[in-house]
């Protein structure tokens, strides 16, 4: 048993003011592993005043500062990975794949902000003035529980790269993973205030930080629903937002599709961190002429993934995060059941012979129709839907008659084929056939995904405000 007793302020590991406490547990086990001492609104007024005191000299910062302040935090992320991944997978349950992705993704975040940095235009002429794009003030940050390594490291990277300082509020069920990546960040040796971290719940700190005149600009990645009481809350101070937010991707495979290649990748995309992932791709939509050779092929390889132990390298479906979330998956496969889908694959329960951890059966429904609520909601586990059409423009109807657009993904043997219908589909991402994660590539969503755009030069666009000076 372990208990995270300390916030991160000013610099320095300090105990809150807030008493209250949330127990942390094991999501294979189902055993309480530790708790979690929170903060309270009194905290994140001390850590947004702490962060205002840093803004000046943050602000002021050189372009050399601020890439030598991102590589010092890549290394100090690069070190020991296996430490990381370990702790990801004791708290949130996250297979061996996608710890290692999330961990390497962390340390790379910080390298592609330094380069964007350096090439970044901070100063410009337009017309005969003179335009120089400035950070706001403190930036408030709230991320998710899903993939905290790499959300904490993303936030922090616009900061240092904007010229910002910062307050996070992390998912407060990620305790230990947040103290260790802390610990980690606290020996780059950044100044004291520049960023903050404050472990709470979002009624309390989350609310106090969308709520302080004092900042000027929120992050925020998590649901649709929590962003528009943000938004709510943001509109008195003006506050500029950055929201990267939910998701119902679409999977085309187009008629040409070798199949043995394409449907593991419409799995994968679809189970991808056990399903709880924005972009998964839980609508998968397929030609009516194949209908029967996807849906087969769909049951047999769905069958070949391996649910279990997150530590197993074989393993490619862990537990859901908590046992709520267990729950809400419970209730979604049976209200597919209730609306008239067809159980192709899967169905409520846990997988045959696990008795403990929330571990939910991979589930794919047949003859769904894109009215559906599955087919409509984002579900946030492993839980897919199969939708039949008929010819080209319906396919591409059917995925963008979605009240999401985060992500896309298109199946198809003929590559030039597939860009065209990737151009037509509205998300702010679409993956072709499988193609390898970008770093570089920006990320947010149209329409209820999100409001702006993160990484690279797209992410300084929102965390900057361009001043024009006109002479005579």
């Amino acid at each position: 048993m372990r208990t995270i007793e300390q916030i991160y302020v000013d610099g320095e590991f300090v105990i809150p003011v807030g008493d209250e406490r949330l127990d942390l547990f094991n999501p294979a086990t189902e055993e309480k592993i530790g708790e979690v001492r929170l903060g309270n609104t009194h905290d994140a007024r001390a850590a947004v005043a702490a962060a205002k005191r840093a803004f000046p000299a943050m602000a002021a910062s050189t372009k050399m500062q601020r890439i030598d302040m991102l590589r010092s935090l890549r290394d100090v992320v690069a070190e020991r990975p296996d430490e990381l991944a370990q702790a990801m997978t004791e708290e949130y349950g996250a297979p061996a794949y996608f710890t290692a992705f999330s961990v390497q993704n962390a340390a790379s975040v910080f390298d592609v902000m330094a380069e964007t940095v350096r090439n970044y235009d901070f100063d410009r002429v337009v017309g005969k003035s003179t335009v120089r794009m400035l950070p706001r003030g403190v930036l408030a940050a709230i991320t998710p529980w899903n993939s905290n390594f790499g959300f904490i490291a993303t936030k922090l990277a616009h900061a240092i790269g904007s010229g910002s300082s910062l307050v996070i509020k992390p998912a407060e069920q990620s305790a230990f993973q947040t103290d260790l990546f802390l610990r980690r960040l606290h020996r780059a040796g950044l100044p004291a205030g520049v960023f903050n971290v404050i472990n709470g719940t979002g009624p309390v700190v989350g609310a106090a930080l969308t709520q302080d005149p004092d900042v000027a600009t929120i992050s925020f990645t998590g649901s649709t629903q929590a962003a528009k009481i943000i938004q709510r809350s943001a509109i008195d101070g003006m506050k500029r937002l950055v929201l990267e937010l939910g998701g119902k991707a679409p999977t085309i495979i187009l008629p040409d599709a070798n199949l043995e290649t394409a449907i593991p990748v419409a799995l994968m995309s679809g189970f991808a961190n056990s399903g709880q992932a924005c972009v998964a791709g839980t609508r998968i939509i397929a030609p009516r002429s194949r209908l029967t050779e996807i849906s087969e092929k769909l049951r047999m390889e769905t069958g070949k993934f391996k649910v279990g132990n997150p530590r197993d390298p074989e393993v490619r479906i862990g537990p859901l995060a908590n046992a709520a979330q267990w729950e809400r998956i419970q209730a979604y496969i049976r209200l597919g059941i209730d609306e008239g889908a067809a159980l192709l694959t899967g169905g409520t329960g846990r997988p045959a012979g696990m008795e403990k951890g929330w571990f939910a059966r991979p589930t794919i429904f047949a003859g769904v129709r894109n009215d559906m609520r599955i087919a409509r909601e984002e579900i946030f586990g492993p839980v897919l839907c199969l939708i039949a059409y008929d010819n080209e423009d319906e396919a591409i109807e059917i995925a963008n008659d979605s009240d999401y657009g985060l992500q896309a993904y298109v199946l198809g043997s003929d590559l030039r084929r597939a860009e065209k219908i990737a151009e037509r589909l509205v998300a702010g991402r679409v993956v072709i056939n499988g193609a390898p994660h970008d770093p570089r590539a920006p990320f947010g969503g149209f329409k209820q995904s999100g409001i702006g755009r993160e990484i690279g030069a797209f992410g300084l666009d929102g965390m900057l405000e361009p001043r024009a000076i006109l002479t005579p």
